[in-house]
């Protein structure tokens, strides 16, 4: 953000609800103003819970002239509601959880969506494709390369894109995916995601000193893990897990030390019942 931003717009960050997580609507009415461009939320977060006062947000946003920017995992679109009903105006995440296997760095690719305001389309980067109606009456069919002139090859240097085919092609994997989940499979996956990591923190929170999650909010997929009653750093934690061949938590003792020894632990999926086991049962050993 700050490298997109910088020297343009000044970032300003909100405080949160220390228990909750939740963001601190009275900080946030008090720093925004006319001047305001946009405020920005994720949902889920980025430690992983859910953010609930997303509608608030958006008032506050639009009362002030600014727009709403929502990050979301896709996967949790099946439960939760999507940017635009509580009023987002521009919707952006990572789509390599649409069925796409992590391998050297990827896949990944970009979600980037807004409501069909032309403000917004004629700033929009890459290909559009819409879907229109044709000469037939009641039959539709896709249109592609509208707006053709925000494209490099009418606008050249100024042009507010380049589109390689590699990111096509994950698009076309995600796409793909969700074809076959469909809309019933999308529910079912946000749900068996959301259970898998309550089942974990459960079991986790079972265990002498540990406890999880730290924030008192609902979560999806990633919730913190606070090690400080027992005694033992993340570091330490994650050093003796990997004896044990289980990669531990991201430590956020540097970037959120308020948090304590505490780690970013995440189920999705493609965990299953016996890895979230094995994980308590090495966590019980190492913090005994």
């Amino acid at each position: 953000m700050r490298n997109y931003c910088d020297p343009w717009l000044e970032i300003k960050r909100v405080d949160f609800d220390a228990e909750t997580g939740q963001m601190d609507l009275e900080d946030l009415k008090g720093k925004a103003s006319s001047q305001t461009a946009a405020i920005y939320v994720e949902t889920p977060s980025y430690l992983g819970f859910i953010e609930a006062q997303c509608a608030d947000i958006a008032q506050i946003a639009h009362e002030n002239g600014a727009l709403l920017v929502a990050y979301v995992n896709p996967t949790s679109l099946g439960l939760l509601s999507p940017p635009g009903e509580y009023g987002a105006d521009i919707a952006c995440g990572e789509g390599q959880p649409l069925g796409m296997h992590m391998h050297c760095g990827g896949a990944t690719l970009g979600i980037l969506a807004c409501n069909d305001a032309e403000r917004f389309l004629e700033l929009m980067p890459s290909f559009l494709i819409g879907i229109s109606s044709t000469l037939v009456e009641g039959e539709h069919a896709f249109s592609w390369h509208t707006l053709w002139d925000r494209m490099m090859y009418a606008t050249r240097d100024k042009a507010k894109s380049f589109t390689g085919t590699s990111s096509w092609l994950w698009g076309i994997s995600a796409a793909v995916y969700m074809a076959l989940m469909g809309p019933e499979g999308m529910r079912q996956l946000g749900e068996v995601n959301m259970q898998k990591a309550y089942y974990a923190m459960e079991l986790l929170s079972s265990i002498k000193g540990v406890k999880a999650p730290t924030f008192a909010s609902p979560h999806f997929n990633e919730f913190v893990v606070n090690f400080d009653e027992t005694g033992k750093t993340v570091s330490e934690v994650n050093r003796a897990l990997f004896e044990h061949g289980i990669l531990g938590g991201k430590d956020l003792s540097g970037e959120f030390p308020q948090l304590g020894q505490a780690a970013l632990y995440c189920v999705t999926e493609t965990h299953t019942k016996e890895d979230i086991e094995t994980l308590v049962e090495a966590l019980e050993r190492i913090v005994r």
